[in-house]
């Protein structure tokens, strides 16, 4: 880090404590009974002097417990994709809640909702879990049971929540456990493969080994950075995995940002199982597991044949009617052509800006975009995990980011994610484009280097 970009970075933390004297004391005052100060780690993840509490969230407005609002393009980090607090959503979840919170039992909307996830996404068959983890290791377990295959085959860089066998990388020219995760039971790289994202001759000689059950994916890589797909590595990706009896689990949890159909949908794409959390009822905690009709004949095999005892899925919670209340107004509302045209046009403006502003200033930075979720990263866009592993600059990110905040406008603070809401307004986008190109025209020249200076 450079001088320059070191002073500003402390300039910019005393702005934000100067402003946010409520957002302190309640710090301070939580600090005692919360690890970190806050209730899950990652809120302490935004590079601020003390975290930023909430008073309240609407649309894409934040408004912090100071009075002071903000402009959301982190949205959750793809949970409130749709905007905070939908109307048709909260209007749901309100008269459900009157009517019963949880009960082991099925819900009256199920049946409908079941028929809805199957022609919104055209798989036949469903499950629902809480957390796109729980429904992603769900389907990882499925598929050892079904295949009688011991490992799963993950992509370098990938990310799919806390699902233990899938927190690996490749170092080295092997799977390993992924630096920071802490207390594995056991070690987890034994259980997966680990090649580079459109590396179609590493992915073959993976497969032809015989013993992954399946191979798990998202569409884009997103949460390192992100990663398109090469043409036709996916249909490659595809074809490979039936050719080798493998299952494909297609995780959708952020690139359902394409269209109401998520990436698979709008691409043709065909997994054996379909994943997606987070946005999927709106921003309500819930994630779906959907499967083919041979998937499913399989697993009735396997339940037939089964002794009695629990599964090691599914939670209490799970499948509530509050979720249900919840999916059906989501489907019915947020999961449509309009809305996602809405979207996408957003999207297209914000990617047009951005270009120009790197281009207007001889940056060679990339903008990549999957429907209405855009990153931008430092240098060429890559082409695999290791590559945009190697071009990260966290404290420039950091210093971008708290100065961003500091002018009421919100990213993802782990890279340099924005999703564009429905009812994102051209003003807001203007807005946080010149907050981006205020701060590339203030910070140093070195600073902004595609080779961070030494």
């Amino acid at each position: 880090m450079t001088v320059a970009l070191t002073r500003l970075l402390e300039s910019e933390r005393a702005a934000f404590v100067a402003k946010r004297p409520r957002s302190h004391q309640l710090a301070e005052r939580a600090r005692p009974h919360w690890l970190s100060g806050v209730p899950m780690h990652w809120m302490a993840d935004w590079g601020t002097p003390y975290p930023l509490f909430v008073a309240r969230a609407e649309g894409v407005t934040l408004t912090d417990v100071d009075g002071a609002p903000y402009t959301d393009f982190c949205l959750g980090d793809t949970g409130s994709m749709f905007g905070h607090s939908p109307p048709a959503v909260a209007s749901a979840i309100a008269l459900q809640a009157s009517r019963g919170l949880t009960c082991m039992l099925p819900d009256e909307r199920v049946a409908a909702v079941g028929e809805q996830l199957a022609q919104r996404f055209g798989l036949p068959v469903w499950q629902v879990m809480q957390t796109a983890t729980d429904a992603n290791r769900a389907a990882l377990r499925w598929a050892r049971a079904l295949t009688g295959r011991p490992k799963i085959l993950v992509f370098q860089g990938c990310y799919h929540g806390t699902v233990d066998e899938t927190m690996v990388r490749r170092r080295q020219g092997r799977a390993v456990m992924r630096e920071g995760a802490i207390g594995p039971a056991l070690d987890y790289s034994q259980a997966a493969m680990v090649v580079e994202f459109n590396d179609v001759p590493a992915l073959e000689r993976a497969l032809q080994s015989g013993d992954i059950a399946a191979v798990i994916a998202e569409p884009v890589m997103t949460n390192i950075g992100m990663v398109l797909p090469a043409p036709d590595y996916l249909e490659t990706l595809q074809a490979l995995c039936r050719r080798h009896g493998t299952l494909f689990i297609v995780d959708e949890t952020h690139t359902l940002s394409s269209g109401p159909g998520g990436y698979a949908g709008a691409h043709g794409l065909s997994g054996d199982f379909w994943v997606c959390g987070k946005a999927i009822a709106g921003g309500l905690p819930c994630a779906v597991l959907g499967f083919t009709a041979d998937v499913e004949a399989r697993m009735q095999r396997v339940l037939a044949s089964r002794t009695g005892g629990h599964s090691g899925m599914g939670t209490t919670l799970a499948a509530n009617p509050l979720v249900f209340a919840a999916l059906e107004a989501a489907l019915g509302h947020l999961h449509t052509e309009a809305t996602h045209t809405t979207m996408q046009e957003a999207a297209n403006r914000l990617e047009q800006r951005l270009l120009k502003i790197f281009t207007d200033r001889s940056l060679d930075w990339h903008v990549s975009r999957v429907g209405a979720r855009i990153e931008f990263g430092f240098g060429p866009a890559p082409g695999n995990g290791s590559e945009a592993e190697a071009a990260m600059r966290p404290e420039l990110e950091h210093a971008l980011h708290l100065w961003l905040l500091n002018r009421g406008l919100l990213v993802t603070p782990f890279h340099n994610m924005m999703l564009t809401a429905p009812m994102l307004q051209r003003s807001h986008i203007d807005a946080l484009c010149a907050g981006i190109a205020g701060f590339l025209d203030i910070v140093d020249r070195a600073s902004l280097r595609t080779i961070p200076p030494s």
